[in-house]
């Protein structure tokens, strides 16, 4: 496999999830079975460098240059996980290194510790964890000559090949100079100085193998027994060097090519934000809308690549609709204060007969109190006033139980809707019921939990009267016939009402975000005639079923290309494979 090949396969695949990382394992793949370079006839062939490593393995123990390595076989014959070329050799991956484990002096004295280029380098798989380099000089922390003596790390040559057992399992790099580490380690000291760089791809390869095969849940660590005895697939040193420039050549081009694949994702976020800014901008003529959204329409399709597009898509088309922007006014529309009046008279007949308490009147709505420009023919209304009254929850435990009231909570909103699950409920002679019943178009509204959740709104939809709400929500009864529930519920969902009515009401109250009902009733919506409410709510959903359907289709090109790419790099590891997957389709 050559450069040239590997671009053909990255552009049929390029979209794919994670199309780079996997590639990546791929060249490493490749690499570790002998099918990433040609193998040459002159090459010396692995048997005899195993017996090389053998003789330098002695000679260094006899030299005291090294402990001679614990015997960590247990007795088991090696099998071959894949076919290599006949020039290579499988053996233990302790037959070509020496597996080294390390250790930690007493954090509780600090003596034990120096200043980084103070001391004896020293590593732990936390200094691993944000490195991106192939050789690493020392940790964020030396240890002193006295923490080394009375710990069991041990000092390595430059060139060992650092491997993290645990917390995570899987960290490699090459120790740049002799250095040390704790025992979060099963290192590599290799007997052929040589073969460093290849342990290195081969163990970044296997470790998510070795991963799978340490034991425990919460706490996975693998042993050096478990580590000496890992397959390796020695190819000859000529051999080596070859696969070792040729992975960095690979590898060059890889972050290379996902350079590009970012700054061409980020053009395109940048046109589609640019876009759809154009359609709200609070400057914007009027009269060049029609252009705008002609322009966004046809050019988003092939801005929008990834399904997290279509989330700002969908908080356009809600901002769009609360603005006035989404369908044309129409002046033969009843005006607003009609309905407004209804909705006034039918609360007040509501008092008079004793189902309602009178409040106290909420402030006029003054035009600087405007959040942002709508039509003349609209109107800002406070939620209080455009309800017919807003209403706690029930403040009793509720409990999983198949008998009583199911109760909902904030888990029951999603997506701007009520969905009956997990419910919990309360005993039916609640003193409370039958007043919390909830009934058709009753929105439900959440006053309380993180900042992100409150002002979460759904639209119940049914006619089951033996249903009631938890307290963190809040009930807005609305007038069907003067008002449309679902045109209330999708602007309370817009982002615009959002950032300029739910965030700056937001408290924290015992370490929750909170905003109490006397906000909500104090709170701004923009309110079309109902007609033009009706229009609204229409193409509202025209247009997500529109986003819906995208989002559909880049599910299913984001399956296609992670198909397409598994059966490619199934093919090029195992040539049967895609022809068994053809065949059983």
């Amino acid at each position: 496999m050559n450069a040239e090949r590997l671009l053909a396969l990255y552009e049929q695949v390029a979209e794919a999830p994670d199309a780079v990382p996997r590639l990546r394992r791929f060249v490493l793949d490749l690499a570790v079975r002998g099918k990433l370079v040609p193998q040459e006839a002159g090459d010396e062939p692995a048997s005899e460098l195993l017996k090389r490593i053998a003789a330098e393995k002695a000679r260094s123990v006899k030299a005291g240059e090294i402990r001679k390595p614990r015997d960590l076989a247990n007795g088991d014959e090696l099998v071959p996980p894949f076919d290599i070329p006949a020039s290579w050799q499988w053996c233990r991956l302790d037959t070509v290194g020496a597996i080294i484990g390390g250790g930690t002096p007493s954090a509780g004295d600090s003596e034990n510790f120096a200043e980084p280029g103070e001391g004896i380098p020293w590593l732990t798989p936390a200094d691993l964890g944000g490195f991106r380099e192939l050789f690493i000089e020392r940790g964020s922390r030396d240890l002193t000559e006295k923490g080394f003596a009375s710990s069991s790390a041990t000092m390595m040559p430059a060139g060992t090949v650092l491997f993290t057992s645990r917390a995570p399992i899987g960290y490699v790099a090459i120790a740049a100079n002799p250095i040390s580490t704790n025992q979060g380690f099963k290192s590599i000291v290799p007997y052929v100085a040589d073969c460093s760089r290849f342990i290195t791809l081969a163990m970044q390869t296997f470790a998510p193998d070795i991963d799978a095969k340490a034991p425990g849940t919460t706490f996975k660590e693998v042993s050096g027994k478990i580590v000496a005895a890992v397959p390796f697939p020695l190819p000859p040193l000529t051999e080596q060097r070859r696969i070792v420039a040729k992975v960095e050549e690979l590898m060059a081009l890889l972050d290379r090519l996902e350079a590009a694949r970012g700054a061409a994702q980020a053009t395109r976020d940048r046109l589609t934000a640019a876009s759809l800014a154009r359609l709200t901008a609070p400057d914007a003529d009027a009269a060049d809308l029609p252009a705008n959204a002609r322009f966004a329409l046809t050019t988003l399709p092939a801005l929008t690549t990834r399904p997290d597009q279509i989330k700002p898509l969908r908080q356009t088309i809600l901002n769009l609709a609360v603005r006035g922007k989404l369908v044309e006014q129409d002046p033969n529309d009843e005006p607003v204060t009609g309905p407004l009046a209804a909705i006034s008279a039918k609360r007040d007949d509501m008092v008079r007969k004793k189902k309602l308490r009178r409040e106290k009147p909420l402030n006029p709505v003054q035009g600087v109190d405007a959040p942002f420009q709508i039509p003349s023919t609209w109107q800002w209304v406070r939620v209080g006033e455009l309800s017919l009254f807003t209403q706690y929850g029930t403040s009793a435990k509720a409990a999983p139980s198949e008998m009583g009231i199911p109760v909902l909570t904030m888990g029951n909103i999603q997506d701007g809707a009520v969905v009956r699950t997990n419910e919990k409920r309360i005993p039916e002679t609640s003193d409370e019921l039958p007043g919390l019943y909830l009934k058709d178009f009753d929105l439900l509204y959440n006053r309380t939990n993180s900042a992100e959740l409150v002002g979460k709104t759904g639209l119940y939809r049914g006619d089951d009267d033996c249903l009631t709400f938890a307290s963190y929500l809040i009930r807005i009864r609305l007038s069907a016939d003067h008002t449309s529930p679902i045109y209330v519920n999708l602007a309370m969902n817009a982002p615009d009402f959002r950032e300029t009515q739910i965030v700056p009401h937001i408290k924290k109250q015992t370490g929750q975000a909170n905003v109490s009902g006397s906000a909500l009733k104090n709170m701004l919506i923009p309110v079309p005639p109902l007609a033009e409410q009706h229009r609204i709510v229409a193409k509202v959903d025209a247009l997500m079923a529109l986003c819906d359907r995208l989002a559909a289709a880049l599910a299913t090109a984001d399956s296609t290309r992670a198909r397409l790419l598994e059966a490619l790099l199934a093919d090029a590891l195992n040539p049967a494979s895609m022809h068994e997957m053809e065949a059983a389709e």
